[in-house]
């Protein structure tokens, strides 16, 4: 099987690749992530994944598109179903339509092994990508190994993220310090 895999980070790439790797499947990674914001926040991802696909002798192929204007553009008006109807699909589409254009009978994603992803909304979107362009969607539910993927990214000493990769996710991430600092009248000030 030559498949090709979206990778969203290196942390979550290291489950997914070593047991594709005891499947017998040596995936191609493929970095196409406009979703991921601030820069240095996408660099730091980016350049994590390449060290470490590097270190563990994985192809990889980065398709530069940092896209914060484009992201902004696309989820302003729907900002709740940002993942489903844009992070999700924009990158699920250019992983299919790059394995098509580039010799790949099959395509995966990493982002199956976060517990905190939408899980059946990716399987749907993969699905339909899968279809439009003629191709399989190998799934994989990864999330079996998040903790172990991830124990093993931290021995590493790889990048370890803080947020999914949208500026709205990080917010969420903080959303009940903002909430209890307004309520306490601390929002705004320095304390």
């Amino acid at each position: 099987m030559n498949l090709l895999l979206h990778t969203c980070c290196a942390p979550c790439s290291v489950y997914c690749i070593d047991s594709l790797r005891n499947e017998g499947i040596e995936p191609t990674v493929y970095w196409f992530n406009p979703n991921i914001h601030p820069y240095m926040e996408y660099k730091a991802r980016r350049d994590t994944l390449k060290d470490y696909t590097a270190s563990i002798n994985v192809k990889a192929i980065f398709e530069e598109n940092y896209g914060l204007r484009y992201f902004c553009k696309n989820v302003i008006n729907d900002l709740e179903n940002r993942c489903s109807n844009y992070c999700y699909p924009v990158r699920l589409e250019q992983t299919a339509k790059f394995a098509k254009e580039n010799g790949y009978d099959a395509f995966s994603t990493t982002l199956l092994v976060s517990p905190y992803q939408k899980h059946d909304v990716i399987i749907e979107v993969a699905n339909k990508m899968a279809k439009r362009y003629g191709l399989d969607f190998l799934y994989r539910d990864f999330r079996v190994g998040f903790r172990e993927g991830q124990n093993k990214a931290r021995s590493l000493g790889l990048y370890m993220q803080k947020y999914c990769g949208c500026v709205f996710s990080e917010e969420e991430r903080y959303k009940s310090k903002i909430e209890k600092d307004i309520k306490e009248g601390r929002y705004g000030t320095r304390k």
